[in-house]
């Protein structure tokens, strides 16, 4: 890296380090992001390709939501096929060979006819089944069944993992799928609140269990009606309040029920199930393999934790699937499985599977089983089957159209059109310079007369890309993601409920979490192009999933890599990171300068005396055109500290609005994930007023604390997407353990004209810039668009 270092100046001012973790677990902002970070002390990691912060354990159980499933009818099929197969083994019996798998295949059956029948005998001494669960037909005990048969050395059930046949192809949907225009963004602030008689109802049930009763609203919001009595029948419900650890909702059991809470109860099993599950989303996927999702439950306390397992699929508060893996997809840890089967196909599984594969090659045949929240699986489900009709729908002679704008284009321009002008989905790949060519796009798209629009994650991506257009800007050409979905930006609705759009540019693409991705693809109509833009060696996004990541793996349609480097010194430096390499880069205009110090003391210290003084001199960007990027809020030289110090420095106040004073520079989080950069304007009896780059905001009182930060430093997932002049980057010596490549290459990206390195970790830089890779997400959407989607060649 080039390197002005710049010496140490006097510290008796910047106060000792105090030892702590540099990133903080549980806030809105990052949570939804895996985060790499230390090994917890009680070693809860599960998986060899990483291991996530003791607050979250469903990080760690793996390393690549509740209601009724609708795969009841499909595993019904399953079964019968599983009946089928083993009368068709029966019917072979010869041998004494022959005879022992006929009796295996007996014991399996019988063994899963009475795990059925324990489960009917537990409905029906229930006063009130729940209607989810009285559907299933018992394929999770089918599947369990057989993993334990695998793990145990046995063979299992040929047709229990059969591979299912290629989905058909499937038309495209009719227009009452299509989400309909909403008025807002579904966000914490717009979200009805419950009524004050439920809110008092369950504050009294929280104080008999011993709990805050701050947590009332929270916790009847979350479990909607009738919390009140929910909680008091199952007071392990309380863990689907965001923040509450099974160790919190263990006490307010006891507190609740008295000797008869006891650790097996089979609603703490389900209900810890779940929180794991919702935990595991937080950190990026969107399933969880079964052998880590019982491992995890086992470091929870759960006596049985299979049993636990399928109690939550039995509720319908989770579903099952299988994928059939490749021998090559089994050797990647932590990977995807691109080549495996959708273990919810309708087609029940093959039949013939075991003749056509033989016996040798069946009992070989790696396969995983996952277990996930329906709200997560059904929107991959419906992202892939709006990419398999995006992909199918285009019409042959649409692309004769674009050869008037194609002929004098050059380079990776060109090659960007060709691929749209003849595909209904195509992926972009490059740096913030690439942006360019997508700006190209928009541009002859909109010269042909097509009704096209490009799409950016943050007002501040939405400004500069704005900027590449021109002219061409006008007429809402440019739009965030939020304000398109909500239809407050963008072209609207037509009469089915899709966007009146021919073509939708999507900027910052692995921003995109899959149910973002759904509700954009499922509302483009037939016959439209869609592209995918952005750099995939940034950040994953803040939700669940790795959407264009996936698609990238999957090769499901044309990748178009754009050769256009970003410029200077800068550019340079993060070129070599994304590779792995932290390159000496000549920087004679001092566009990149190493500040070394001791302790995060010092790194406050210095990191206020560069964005107030050093930079606005050297460089004339004024701290209102600086960021502080850190690995995380808590900390000794995390947001908090730097924004402390910042706030005293920049805009001194007493903080009398819930900590902020007129003037500060604040993030606002309208949800999880999502940061809109803004300023205090004022406060009164309705709450803080923010001025943000979409608007004005309104802030209610019980809000501010959640959603309000100040926005001086910020992290580098709350920074991603957005760019500033210049940036400073504090490495305090606690940080070591929190980076990683994607950390790194993301914080030093978001600056243009100037970087300064606040650098206190020594060799644990680029070690992590060459060892430490994003850490991986168990996803589903490649193998489920391998069976809609033929690979592009």
């Amino acid at each position: 890296m080039s390197t002005e270092s710049v010496p140490p100046e006097s510290t008796e001012n910047a106060g000792p380090a105090t030892p702590d973790a540099a990133g903080e677990p549980g806030t809105p902002d990052d949570t939804a992001t895996a985060r790499p970070g230390p090994a917890p002390a009680d070693g809860a990691s599960t998986s060899d390709a990483g291991t996530p912060p003791p607050a979250r354990d469903a990080e760690a159980v793996s390393e690549g939501e509740d209601g009724e499933t609708p795969a009841a009818e499909s595993e019904a099929g399953t079964d019968a096929g599983t009946d089928a197969g083993t009368d068709a083994e029966a019917g072979k019996a010869g041998d004494g060979e022959a005879a022992a798998q006929l009796s295996e295949a007996q014991a399996e059956l019988a063994a899963q006819k009475r795990e059925r029948e324990r489960i009917e005998r537990r409905r029906a001494e229930k006063a009130e089944p729940i209607d989810s669960g009285t559907k299933l037909s018992g394929k999770a005990a089918d599947l369990l069944a057989a993993v334990r048969a695998v793990e145990g050395g046995a063979k299992p059930p040929a047709t229990v993992f059969a591979e299912p046949a290629p989905a058909p192809r499937r038309p495209a949907p009719e227009p009452e799928r299509r989400p309909q225009p909403v008025t807002a963004v579904p966000t914490a602030d717009t979200a009805p609140a419950p009524a004050a008689e439920a809110v008092e109802g369950v504050r009294g049930v929280l104080a008999g269990g011993g709990a805050p009763e701050t947590l009332a609203p929270q916790a009847a919001a979350a479990l909607g009606e009738g919390a009140e009595d929910l909680l008091r029948e199952d007071p392990w419900q309380l863990l689907r309040v965001p923040g509450v650890r099974p160790e919190q909702a263990d006490g307010f059991a006891r507190a609740l029920l008295g000797p008869e809470c006891a650790p097996d109860d089979e609603r703490r099993g389900r209900a810890v199930t779940v929180w794991l599950l919702e935990q595991a989303a937080l950190a990026g996927h969107t399933a969880l393999e079964l052998p880590a999702l019982t491992a995890a439950l086992g470091r929870q306390a759960v006596p049985d934790a299979e049993a636990a397992v399928q109690s939550a699929l039995a509720e319908g508060d989770a579903l099952v699937f299988q994928d059939a893996l490749d021998s090559v997809d089994a050797a990647r840890p932590g990977g995807t499985a691109e080549n495996g089967a959708n273990g919810r196909d309708e087609s029940g599984g093959d039949e013939s599977g075991g003749d056509e594969s033989g016996e040798d090659g069946e009992a070989a045949r790696p396969v995983r089983v996952l277990v996930g929240l329906e709200r997560y699986a059904l929107a991959e489900e419906s992202l892939a089957d709006a990419l398999a009709r995006v992909v199918n729908s285009l019409a042959k002679e649409a692309s004769a159209r674009w050869e008037s704008v194609t002929a004098g284009a050059s380079g990776s321009t060109a090659e960007l059109l060709r691929a749209v002008a003849g595909h209904g989905l195509v992926l972009h790949t490059g740096g913030d310079a690439s942006r360019a060519e997508p700006a190209a796009l928009l541009t002859a798209a909109r010269t042909l007369g097509l009704r096209a629009v490009a799409a950016c994650h943050t007002p501040d991506g939405r400004q500069r890309f704005t900027a590449l257009l021109g002219e061409q800007a006008a007429d809402g050409a440019v739009v965030t993601v939020a304000g398109l979905l909500a239809g407050t930006e963008g072209p609207g609705r037509d009469a089915d409920g899709a966007f009146a759009l021919d073509l939708l540019v999507l900027l910052d693409a692995p921003q995109l979490d899959v149910e973002s991705a759904a509700m954009l693809a499922e509302s483009l109509p037939d016959g439209a192009r869609l592209v995918l833009s952005g750099d995939p060696a940034v950040l994953w996004s803040a939700g669940p999933g790795r959407v264009f990541a996936d698609l990238l793996a999957a090769r499901a349609c044309p990748q178009v890599a754009s050769r256009t480097p970003d410029p200077g010194p800068i550019g340079e430096l993060v070129s070599g990171v994304g590779i792995g390499e932290l390159n000496q880069v000549d920087a004679p205009g001092k566009e990149i300068v190493i500040v070394p110090v001791r302790e995060a003391g010092e790194a406050v210290h210095r990191t206020v005396q560069l964005v107030a003084d050093s930079v606005p001199r050297a460089f004339g960007i004024t701290p209102e055109e600086t960021v502080a990027i850190t690995p995380g809020h808590g900390g000794a030289a995390g947001t908090r500290a730097l924004n402390a110090a910042l706030k005293e420095r920049l805009n001194p106040g007493p903080g009398r609005f819930g900590g902020f004073d007129p003037g500060d520079r604040i993030a606002y989080s309208p949800a999880p994930g999502r940061t809109v950069p803004g300023r205090v304007v004022t406060a009164d009896a309705d709450g803080l007023h923010l001025s943000c780059a979409d608007g004005p905001v309104v802030v209610p009182r019980e809000r501010v604390e959640q959603a309000v930060r100040h926005g001086w430093a910020l992290t580098a997932h709350q920074a991603v997407g957005s760019r500033w002049p210049a940036a400073v980057v504090v490495l305090p010596g606690d940080a070591a353990q929190t980076l990683s490549r994607p950390w790194v290459y993301t914080a030093f990206g978001r600056a243009e004209r100037h970087l300064s390195v606040v650098h206190g970790v020594e060799q644990a830089l680029p070690k992590a810039v060459a060892e430490v890779p994003a850490k991986p997400r168990t996803t589903r959407l490649p193998a489920l668009l391998r069976t809609q989607v033929p690979a592009a060649e």
